[in-house]
């Protein structure tokens, strides 16, 4: 099983639930870091993976999507002056704990774990994507495995639809057709999440269901006629926002299992790693612990 973490969303929420008072033993805010070391010990101690792999966001406002769209993501604010300076050292913390890390200045922690996911699966491995973005539900499959971390279960391929009402495959098209406030993707105006779900549970994909507007104005919900005009109208933005919702690949990125593999580590090794980092000695000692702990039961 190979776990794909979109470590942003973890390193924000780790900012938000713990006191910016944590700090580290050189006086630096620390709680983004030492919640996300929790995040990741959590998995190791849980599944102790043979693969696992962080993503990260690293192309700021430079990448490709803000290169069709400078409007895209627009509405978020820059990090919180004591949140910046904390990326770096949660790099170094993936890297202590012998987990792969990989990011693109073309392409988003998102792409970084579609285009992996997709690798993994063609070479017959079963994936468990670690997010609370919905976005990276369109990655799963019907072997995979969507875990919202700290709020929900592990769901299955199946649960995903039930809670999207939408197949994993859909969600970019569905995102295409309602929009996407969160990234300021626009949509066609008026059609909401449930109406873009009941299109495409009726016509599958986007392509096929804008060959047949006609029979959309005669589908047996209100304001269906209205519904066909709009998206007939608003094709052009539609196909636009597809371009935003779906991977986008950078071919630069590794395109091997062995990639994705975590790097065994003596427990003396993690320990000091992170004190170098500057988690305390207990702290350091503890987290060591549990990650030595979950290598012995691998083995």
């Amino acid at each position: 099983m190979l776990f794909l973490v979109d470590t942003s969303i973890y390193i924000f929420r780790a900012w938000q639930n713990l006191p910016s008072t944590v700090r580290n033993r050189f006086d630096e805010p620390d709680n983004a870091v030492q919640g996300l070391a929790e995040t990741l010990c959590g998995i190791i101690d849980s599944y102790c993976p043979q693969h696992m792999v962080c993503a990260f966001d690293e192309c700021s406002r430079q990448g490709i999507r803000h290169q069709i769209y400078p409007e895209y993501k627009a509405d978020r604010p820059p990090a919180p002056e004591d949140l910046a300076p904390q990326f770096e050292r949660c790099k170094r913390l993936v890297s202590a704990l012998g987990i792969p890390g990989y990011g693109s200045d073309q392409t988003e922690a998102d792409d970084v774990i579609g285009q992996f996911a997709d690798l993994a699966r063609a070479q017959g491995q079963q994936i468990t994507i670690v997010s609370g973005d919905k976005d990276l539900a369109q990655f799963v499959r019907e072997q995979d495995r969507y875990w919202d971390l700290g709020r929900r279960p592990i769901a299955t391929y199946q649960e995903v639809h039930k809670r999207f009402k939408v197949r994993p495959e859909q969600m970019a098209d569905w995102l295409a057709l309602c929009g996407d406030k969160s990234d300021n993707i626009p949509g066609a105006p008026g059609v909401g999440p449930s109406t873009a779900a009941r299109l495409l549970n009726k016509w599958d994909n986007l392509d096929n269901l804008m060959a047949n507007l006609g029979e959309v104005a005669m589908m047996r919900f209100r304001g269906a006629p209205r519904v066909s005009r709009i998206l007939y109208e608003h094709k052009e933005t539609i196909y636009f926002a597809r371009s935003l919702t779906g991977l986008i690949r950078d071919d630069r990125l590794p395109d091997s299992l062995e990639a994705m593999l975590r790097t065994p580590k003596k427990r003396e090794e993690i320990q000091q790693s992170l004190f170098d980092l500057g988690f305390t000695e207990s702290l350091s000692e503890s987290l060591s612990i549990r990650a030595a702990a979950a290598e012995k039961l691998a083995s």
